[in-house]
């Protein structure tokens, strides 16, 4: 795809995250499984169903925008679901493999924000009103879901795991 206008652009930025979304479809089920403490769990598995309403949102402003998904791989979501991989796989006390998994879901959260965050001015500033109230929606589903990572990790998670 040439980028060429605002509007390729945002239709690229688009694509790029709606396969972060798919990457994140299939790495969620393995992190809430490798989580010893049950509220981490569930937020991972709660945080499973917005991304798969994050990738429909997508996919109806592309829809309305006469545009598939299919693109590029989401390199950037790729190389931080391979860190969280590897806390997954880690042998470590659970508590700390639980402090672990917080720190690899908040960078992916970080990178989503950052992405959403820049969709939605592209939107807002092409006129596309409609997108932009998505990707707002979506943008601060994500914001939420990094508070809730941070308020699990101060109250219990990270100080279990500094005993």
């Amino acid at each position: 795809m040439q980028l060429e206008t605002l509007q390729d652009l945002y239709v690229h930025e688009l694509k790029d995250l709606y396969s972060a979304e798919k990457q994140l479809i299939r790495a969620l089920p393995k992190m809430a499984k490798a989580a010893k403490n049950d509220k981490l769990a569930a937020g991972f598995e709660e945080h499973l169903e917005q991304t798969k309403e994050h990738a429909a949102r997508i996919e109806r402003i592309l829809s309305h925008h006469k545009k598939s998904t299919r693109g590029s791989r989401c390199k950037g979501m790729e190389g931080i679901i391979a860190e969280g991989a590897e806390m997954v796989e880690e042998e470590a006390d659970p508590e700390v493999k639980d402090a672990g998994l917080i720190s690899a879901a908040q960078r992916v959260e970080h990178y989503e924000i950052a992405g959403y965050g820049t969709a939605r001015t592209y939107a807002e500033m092409l006129g596309d009103n409609e997108g932009a109230k998505l990707l707002q929606s979506t943008l601060g589903e994500e914001e939420e879901t990094d508070q809730k990572l941070t308020k699990l990790a101060k109250s219990f998670i990270n100080i279990a795991a500094a005993r």
